[in-house]
């Protein structure tokens, strides 16, 4: 029997970068035909790389903050393309506030011209160091726009508003998901993030370095939660944004000190000065993600650590 040519299909932006490729994996698996784009700046093909071969997977390598071409019909976008890390886009200022703007622009044109539903990835850095806490969609944070983390919060802040403006104005199908702190497998070593910079520094039997006193808090969703989240926010009928995070909130001392305990490490900690800006605490209210979409995240830190530990492990090898 011929195989139905009535597949869905998506596009996804930055689908060769951490959160990106576990999205190629998920819509593959719920039958769409998946079409990846993603200019390797940050993403990697090795994220990628089961997916070569696959009959309903393709790879463009392209960089959206230039004119978007697809051929064919498209349902969704999910525009998951950008800088996501500190490190990243304090060496890339200006391509992270392109890829915010002129990036979003080109997808949901995209969007518009293809009648296809469109999935903003945006970040609960857009609620900046707040002064809310736990913070819901409704608070419309406390963000420095000129200091050398607005590049980030002020690319998603503009995005958000230009997916509204889309919305509103020519009719777009849009969705604008807040995503929290998240990890999981196919994180880079190297990224700036805690969680893989406390992994490497523990595996490698060096000291875990803490900004500040380590008492800022952080609230951590294992990657699959995070999945779940935006696959649920994609199929449902909401338009406003939707925070996607896990409230157990830690502090960052606290959290080093779990990342030594699992990885069986003896490092020391030692303390550094505390980045410009940096968010003083992080938990999302996740309210409206329960009353909407009916989801809140079935992975506790230590299940989703452990499940973690394993890839770590590999890339501390490879690198060694």
């Amino acid at each position: 029997m011929a195989e139905s040519t009535n597949k869905k299909r998506v596009l996804i932006t930055g689908g060769a970068g951490f959160l990106g490729s576990h999205l190629c994996d998920r819509y593959l698996s719920e039958g769409y035909e998946v079409i990846c784009m993603d200019n390797l700046v940050t993403g990697s093909g090795d994220n990628i790389a089961h997916l070569f071969g696959h009959e309903r997977f393709t790879f463009i390598e392209h960089d959206v903050t230039n004119f978007i071409y697809v051929s064919g019909a498209l349902d969704l976008i999910l525009h998951f393309a950008s800088p996501a890390s500190p490190i990243d886009y304090l060496e890339m200022p200006i391509q992270t506030l392109k890829v915010g703007s002129l990036g979003t622009h080109k997808a949901l044109g995209l969007a518009k011209a293809k009648n296809a539903r469109f999935l903003l990835a945006s970040t609960s850095e857009v609620y900046g160091d707040p002064l809310i806490h736990p913070q819901a969609e409704d608070y419309w944070g406390n963000v420095n726009p000129i200091g050398d983390r607005g590049v980030y919060d002020e690319a998603k802040r503009f995005a958000e508003a230009m997916t509204m403006a889309y919305h509103r104005y020519h009719g777009v199908d849009t969705r604008i998901v807040r995503i929290f702190n998240t990890y999981g497998s196919r994180m880079r070593l190297h990224d700036g993030r805690a969680l893989p910079t406390f992994m490497r520094q523990a595996l490698n039997g060096n000291p875990l370095t803490v900004y500040g006193d380590g008492s800022q808090t952080r609230s951590f969703t294992y990657v699959d939660d995070l999945v779940e989240g935006v696959w649920r926010l994609s199929q449902s009928d909401f338009t406003d944004p939707v925070n996607i995070g896990n409230p157990q909130e830690i502090t960052i001392l606290e959290f080093a000190r779990e990342i030594i305990e699992l990885t069986g490490s003896d490092s020391e900690i030692t303390f550094e000065e505390l980045p410009k800006d940096d968010p003083k605490v992080r938990q999302p209210n996740i309210g409206r993600a329960r009353e909407v979409l009916n989801w809140e995240p079935v992975f506790d830190r230590k299940e989703g650590l452990t499940k973690t530990l394993n890839y770590f492990k590999q890339k501390v090898l490879s690198q060694s």
